[in-house]
């Protein structure tokens, strides 16, 4: 992509979305589309089409997706795997038919079977049974993964997929009944410093391992791989490392401030017991993460601060009245 390329960014208020929004304006590219659900509903195939027949797209990035934690993912599976299918099965044929140059197409690392030999390479994609709690949007991301390779197969269509460890960073959502587990940690340990209660309680056992990224580094290895990534297979971006649940939450708890006691509720699932990626095909390419994950809690309970906290966001609806 050089700085005039005109680049539709799909999601662009979403998490990744808007970190990868704010990478490409500072790395200077000038023409970039985006649009709100208003604008533009990603699962009316129509509307997409007709978007991408008049737009003149050249590069598009699909960061939209519906995504949500255990709880989100076993109250909403049919929402999950509807809106996901039409998001992208609309995206990715309106961008070849429209002469799109390239698309990167987003997964996750939660697509993985539930005991991937660690750390997962990316050939362990559909090599054993899912994990149960986000089966729907795993099958409708693995779809997307499939659609874009058959595509490149069959009509040269240059789309390439991504398979990010778990993200979290400003943006994120931070509800603590539908939101991933470290923006909800991050919410649940603010709301009980307030509160002044002296526990909180976190679900499972806390030794399942996660690997997290810190979303402006995503954004950047999405602008790299556009740029030095050119394979049918998909490649996984993390940090290489990962932590124990129990362990994050311990950071997070110092991060934010909180001096109450931790205790686990053993009767709500783990999930995964590790997702730890191999990340040495992407390594080769010579891109590296710039952020700890210390540092990037710190700028995320930041930008919580700011933006999103309760009493922030009662104090701004109470400045417009």
């Amino acid at each position: 992509m050089d700085r005039n390329s005109r680049i539709f960014v799909a999601g662009h208020r979403g998490l990744v979305g808007s970190a990868i929004l704010r990478r490409l304006t500072e790395a200077g590219h000038t023409d970039l589309v985006i649009r709100d659900r208003s604008q533009l509903d990603l699962t009316d195939q129509a509307a997409v089409r007709a978007f991408f027949d008049r737009e003149g797209i050249e590069h598009v990035i699909l960061a939209a997706a519906k995504v949500g934690g255990i709880l989100a993912n076993d109250r909403f599976g049919g929402d999950f795997i509807r809106d996901n299918l039409l998001i992208q099965n609309n995206v990715i044929d309106a961008a070849w038919r429209a002469g799109v140059k390239k698309l990167l197409f987003l997964g996750s690392s939660c697509l993985y079977p539930k005991h991937a030999e660690q750390p997962i390479k990316e050939e362990a994609l559909l090599s054993g049974p899912m994990e149960p709690s986000n089966k729907p949007y795993a099958v409708a991301k693995i779809a997307g993964i499939t659609m874009c390779q058959a595509y490149r197969r069959q009509y040269g269509f240059n789309a390439i997929c991504a398979m990010p460890s778990n993200l979290y960073g400003p943006g994120d959502h931070f509800d603590p009944e539908t939101s991933h587990a470290l923006p909800g940690m991050i919410r649940r340990f603010h709301d009980a410093k307030l509160a002044g209660d002296p526990t909180v309680t976190l679900w499972g056992t806390g030794t399942p391992r996660r690997e997290f990224l810190y979303v402006d580094d995503m954004a950047d290895a999405c602008l790299h791989l556009m740029d030095h990534y050119d394979s049918e297979e998909i490649i996984n971006v993390g940090p290489g490392d990962d932590i124990a649940i129990a362990d994050l939450a311990a950071l997070i708890r110092d991060t934010v401030g909180y001096t109450g006691t931790l205790t686990h509720d053993l009767s709500k699932p783990d999930g995964h017991p590790r997702k730890l990626m191999d990340v040495s095909r992407l390594f080769a390419t010579g891109w590296r993460p710039r952020v700890s994950l210390e540092e990037g809690l710190r700028r995320t309970y930041d930008w919580f601060l700011e933006n999103a906290a309760p009493d922030r966001r009662q104090a701004s609806k109470q400045a417009a009245e």
